[in-house]
């Protein structure tokens, strides 16, 4: 599926992901620093990737882990910095959020340290029950801290 605005499209086609733009911001990125190329690829194949194009250029990217029926991890979600203040960010989430596959979810989460505005303007809300939620975390599975 892919959405256009004038020089702009997001689509849902694993041919227009280019790894190696994915890749190279993830790898810097506070939330996936450095991910194994391995995991990277397999964390690629068995999810829902978005990307932001400019042309044939790949300037952003989302992926969604869900089981297409009831649930949705949002993850992963950048614009490049010399792309961002324009909207971008917020029309790739649109379409993501839009996508036919991912209607009628009862619940979608996702993690930030610095975008919650962006978030909330999509409908993001804190945890309205954040003592029944819990969570397994390693933050060194990488390598690192």
């Amino acid at each position: 599926m892919e959405w256009a605005r004038a020089e702009f499209t997001v689509s849902d086609d694993p041919a227009r992901l280019d790894r190696d733009v994915i890749e190279r911001f993830l790898t810097e990125s506070y939330w996936a620093k450095n991910i194994p190329s391995a995991t990277l690829d397999r964390s690629l194949r068995n999810s829902l990737c978005f990307t932001l194009l400019e042309g044939e250029r790949q300037i952003g990217f989302a992926r969604v882990v869900s089981d297409r029926a009831t649930f949705a991890y949002l993850m992963d979600v950048f614009v490049l910095p010399e792309f961002r203040g324009r909207g971008l960010a917020n029309w790739l989430l649109t379409c993501v959020l839009g996508h036919p596959e991912l209607q009628g979810l009862r619940r979608w989460m996702l993690g930030t340290r610095d975008a919650h505005a962006l978030y909330r303007k999509l409908g993001f809300t804190p945890l309205k029950r954040p003592d029944t939620f819990m969570e397994r975390h390693d933050p060194n599975v990488y390598g690192g801290a």
